[in-house]
Formats: structure tokens, sequence, C-alpha cells
């Protein structure tokens, strides 16, 4: 306890007397601060970004993007595109001094430089200011980030036709193939070949599809017992009447394809 002024009286020593309120300050006074940041300012920041979301949704479902084919390693003529957000690094790819021996740099180090000097834009201009006169560093990148992301986007997706491109390789929707159960090659197969070339012969993550083969009984039979390419032997390991009524089942799927 003090005497005289500043005097200070604890009854309870488990009370700090330094102990500050949790009521924000009044702002007003201090000069170039207006409002404090929790609650006010993170309001106002919400609030911006709940609007912006709201729009965006509101404009993917207005002009939705075409869903397209599945992708065709085969089809030298397709030109894939990236989603809208990725075009302008897609466009950067295309400069001589991004792309070729130089792709690395295209890739990783310019976005690199470019993402993180906006990053620390905050922290290289750190004036007291908030107007943006008073923060020209920050200001210039942010505009100069914008500028690009912009133009690049622009240069990328102006000479393309993405509504034609969607047209020209609509989805295929999987073919409902029915198959008979009550085959009595049916359990044969589910038992040997269900787990590779899937419940319906359309094939999976290790095997082709069967729908459409183009060898008769004798040579399912035989690549049944010996392997083919990528398909080892020994796979199937039954008796010759189950051998031949499960190629006699693919056979029957195959020819109602």
């Amino acid at each position: 306890m003090k005497r005289g002024k500043g005097m200070r009286f604890v009854g309870d020593s488990r009370i700090s007397a330094d102990k500050t309120s949790g009521v924000p300050k009044d702002y007003s006074e201090y000069p170039g601060r207006t409002e404090a940041f929790w609650p006010n300012f993170l309001l106002k920041e919400w609030l911006v970004g709940s609007v912006f979301l709201i729009g965006f949704l509101c404009a993917t479902i207005a002009a939705p993007t075409g869903l397209q084919g599945l992708a065709d390693p085969t089809d030298a003529a397709y030109i894939p595109l990236p989603d809208w957000y990725f075009l302008f690094l897609y466009e950067l790819l295309k400069y001589d001094f991004a792309s070729g021996p130089y792709v690395l740099l295209g890739m990783l180090v310019l976005p690199g430089i470019a993402f993180g000097a906006l990053l620390l834009a905050p922290f290289l201009d750190n004036g007291p200011g908030r107007r943006p006169p008073k923060r020209p560093i920050a200001v210039a990148m942010m505009l100069l980030g914008l500028a690009s992301v912009f133009w690049l986007t622009y240069e990328s997706a102006a000479p393309v036709d993405f509504k034609q491109i969607a047209a020209d390789n609509p989805p295929v929707p999987p073919a409902e193939v029915e198959l008979d159960i009550d085959h009595e090659g049916y359990p044969v197969y589910e038992n040997s070949c269900a787990g590779c070339h899937g419940d319906t012969l359309e094939g999976g993550a290790s095997g082709p599809s069967l729908l459409e083969v183009d060898y008769d009984a004798d040579a399912i039979a035989e690549i049944a017992v010996e392997g083919i390419g990528d398909m080892p032997p020994g796979i199937f390991d039954g008796s010759d009447e189950e051998l031949e009524q499960l190629a006699d089942f693919i056979l029957s799927v195959s020819e109602e394809e």
C-alpha cells in the first residue's frame, strides 16, 4: 500500500492491482486511429468478404462452366486448359523467359516472388496512415499484382471459346450393363476376374474393360490361364469346365454391347 497520491487498496492477493479493462479503448482520442481492430474493423472486413463471395457464387450460377469428357491422352488435337483462376499462370508459361529451359522460372520462381512480395507488402510499408497515398509501396504492389493477373487471364481466355470446347468434347455417360447373374459363368467371373475388371466388366484400376473384346472363346480361355501384357499367368485356377463357362459369359456380355 502506498500513501498519498496514487494510493491503492488490495483486498485479495489473487487480484492484480494493475488489472486492465477488457472494453476496447475509444480510439477517437488517438490521431490516425479511428476504431478498434476487434470487433469493429474485423466485422467490416467480414461483411465485405461475404458480399464478394455471394457475388462470385451468383456469377458461377449465371454462367456455369460446361463439363467436358474424360481426359484422353491419345487425342493430340485436344488442348487442355486449367480452371479460370489458374489461367494467368497458364498464360505466363507461354512466354520465352518462362518456358522451355526456363520453365522452372515460370512455374516456381516468378509466382513465388510475386506472392511473397504481396505477403511482405504490409511489413515493407508499415506507416501509421491508412489512406492509399500514405501507403505507396503496399498500394503499388497490390495494383501491379491485380493488373498482372487480370491482363494475363484476359490474354489467355480471349481467343478461346470455352463453350465450343465443351460442346466438342461432351462427357459420355457410362453404359448401363445388365449382367445375367443366372449365367453359369457369372460366379466364376466374380471369383476370379471381378477384382481387376470390375463387377460389370467395365474395367478397373488394374484391368481393362471386357465389354468389347476381340477374342474368341479359346483365346479368352488361354489368356485367363497364361496371362497377357501386365496380367500375370495363374490368375485363373479352376477346372476346364469353369474356364469354358467363364469365356462364354464374357462373350455373352460383349455381344450384348
